[in-house]
């Protein structure tokens, strides 16, 4: 049987509670019948990601792959959906699935991420290269974001209202036409959906394949802002942070061949978001505290530079 990871088991529990705690102590047993269903063996330590385990494994003896368990949420639901609608163009393959486990059979790439390369512009250029290739025509039955726009406004007016901010009226104003005016018009377009460097992975079929979709339909563009959101952290290094957000929404739309006016929209709609998110729940790599308290306020800044006109 397989060790789940401490971390990963920690998290899960903190974000989950008594469900998390449940899916845990099942999860081993659900492993080994996959193996056995699949006919793998374990190849390599077992990793993990924000919501699932990564197992390497080798298939029928000489295959290798990875098997990927996910706690089961609404939001892992149309993952292996994406991945054979994209057939490998772009994403790693989907071997076999198993909906009811929340677990798919996976092309193996290297546990090495587009996070890890030093230079900005190259990362920006193959995450907007994926993007234009990942956008292909949605299949039924995926979730259209375009049918969550009213609940992005009604949810943006709630946080203005219940929340000490300071975000002026026009950087507000900004992010809620935003959801109106693009948000409801949202083309029947394959996305990524959670498209960032931590979900580019190295690999040798193609030098990058994207990982961890979250299967849904909308405007590519609205990656962009995903993207921008997920560069915080270099972006706070910036001598110049303006000149830095412009060069990556430049870099991003140039090579995802978009819109640039429109990228800077959706990047300044998720920084409004984050920055509430951010006084609700706090972030991932910060819960609470000072650090909690300096990101947001991070995302204010953000928001509020890419109101402005580039």
């Amino acid at each position: 049987m397989i060790a789940t990871p401490e971390e990963f088991a920690r998290s899960t529990v903190e974000r989950e509670g008594e469900a998390g705690a449940d899916w845990l102590a099942e999860l081993p047993g659900i492993v080994e019948e996959l193996l056995g269903r699949w006919e793998c063996v374990p190849d390599g330590r077992v990793m993990h990601g924000g919501v699932g385990v990564i197992v390497p494994v080798l298939r029928r003896a000489e295959e290798t792959a990875v098997l990927k368990v996910s706690f089961p949420h609404p939001g892992n639901v149309h993952e292996p959906d994406a991945f054979v609608a994209w057939a490998g163009r772009g994403a790693v393959r989907l071997h076999e699935r198993d909906d009811e486990r929340f677990a798919m059979l996976l092309e193996r790439v290297h546990p090495v991420t587009l996070a890890e390369v030093e230079d900005g512009d190259e990362v920006v250029t193959v995450a907007g290269r994926l993007n234009r290739r990942l956008a292909i025509p949605a299949p039924s039955g995926l979730p259209r974001l375009r049918e969550q726009a009213d609940a992005w406004e009604e949810q943006l007016r709630r946080d203005a209202d219940e929340l000490a901010h300071p975000l002026p009226h026009h950087v507000l104003d900004a992010a809620v036409a935003t959801a109106r005016e693009l948000g409801r018009v949202q083309p029947d377009t394959l996305i990524h959906g959670d498209l960032h460097a931590r979900n580019i992975l190295r690999a040798d079929r193609e030098p990058w394949l994207a990982v961890d979709p979250k299967g849904c339909a909308g405007d590519p563009a609205y990656d962009g802002g995903t993207l921008l959101k997920s560069r915080a952290l270099t972006l706070l290094e910036a001598h110049d942070l303006r000149r830095a957000v412009h060069r990556t929404l430049d870099v991003f739309a140039e090579a995802a061949e978009l819109d640039r006016e429109r990228v800077q929209r959706w990047a300044q709609f998720h920084a409004v978001q984050a920055a509430f998110w951010g006084r609700r729940h706090g972030f991932r790599i910060a819960r609470s505290g000072p650090r909690r308290d300096w990101l947001t306020e991070f995302a204010d800044r953000l928001a509020a530079l890419l109101t402005e006109h580039s």
